[in-house]
């Protein structure tokens, strides 16, 4: 009895994460190979923010999709007032782009602030699974009975090959040189995003191999150019 009762008290809060927002976006090998194809150093990091879910619960997961309606035009100004929302965990419509934008943020401050560097790292990893997050389709679209009926199927679409196919993921140019210039980023991505995710429900079917891969590319792209626009940023 003690056994099953141990067992519930890790199970519950999986549960309770599961019913209040979607499954979390790819699974983590894909998470680590997004970072990976993008160059960052410590890319085995990139799955922790799915890890702090079991703990942080709301707090966390919120950060992690955003509940678009169908037809929904994200703007840069729309990514932008996401930012204040980060951590919010009331607000369960959901602001992952915003949490992209404040995550950047608080790696620049960690920096002026001269805090222990592997925590300033820390805000980095965070960003690198948001990103992460942006190319899959169904986590910028409404948690309805299709969402639900295919999110883990398609969080796990490549996730068996996808450390050894990292050369799949074709790294497109994105050029940052301000945070105008990624939420511009943040909302272009997810647009393709929203659009597919409908498409899919639409056609009532999961996303392909060569979609997830083509999505993730978009993750890895945007990724590289954020870590190329903060070490431009820490140079001035």
């Amino acid at each position: 009895m003690q056994r099953y009762r141990k067992l519930l008290t890790f199970l519950l809060p999986l549960f309770l994460i599961m019913i209040s927002s979607p499954a979390g976006a790819w699974n983590d090998n894909t998470h680590l190979a997004i970072a990976k194809a993008a160059g960052y150093q410590r890319w085995y990091n990139a799955a922790a923010a799915d890890a702090a879910k079991i703990k942080a619960g709301a707090i966390e997961s919120n950060n992690h999709y955003v509940h678009n309606p169908p037809n929904t035009i994200v703007t840069p100004e729309m990514v932008l007032n996401q930012a204040e929302r980060y951590n919010d965990s009331d607000d369960m419509s959901g602001h992952l782009y915003g949490a992209i934008i404040a995550s950047v943020r608080d790696y620049d401050k960690g920096l002026k602030d001269k805090g222990p560097a592997k925590y300033v790292e820390y805000h980095l990893a965070y960003c690198s699974h948001y990103v992460g997050d942006l190319s899959m389709p169904l986590h910028n679209t409404l948690a309805n009975a299709f969402n639900m009926k295919y999110h883990m199927m398609i969080d796990g679409i490549i996730e068996d090959d996808v450390l050894d196919n990292i050369h799949k993921m074709k790294l497109y140019k994105i050029t940052i040189d301000s945070e105008e210039n990624l939420a511009s980023e943040i909302a272009r991505i997810a647009n393709i995003s929203i659009k597919l995710g409908y498409r899919l429900e639409a056609e009532e079917r999961p996303l392909t191999k060569e979609e997830a891969y083509e999505q993730a590319s978009h993750s890895a792209s945007l990724f590289k150019a954020i870590l190329e626009y903060i070490k431009n940023k820490d140079m001035i």
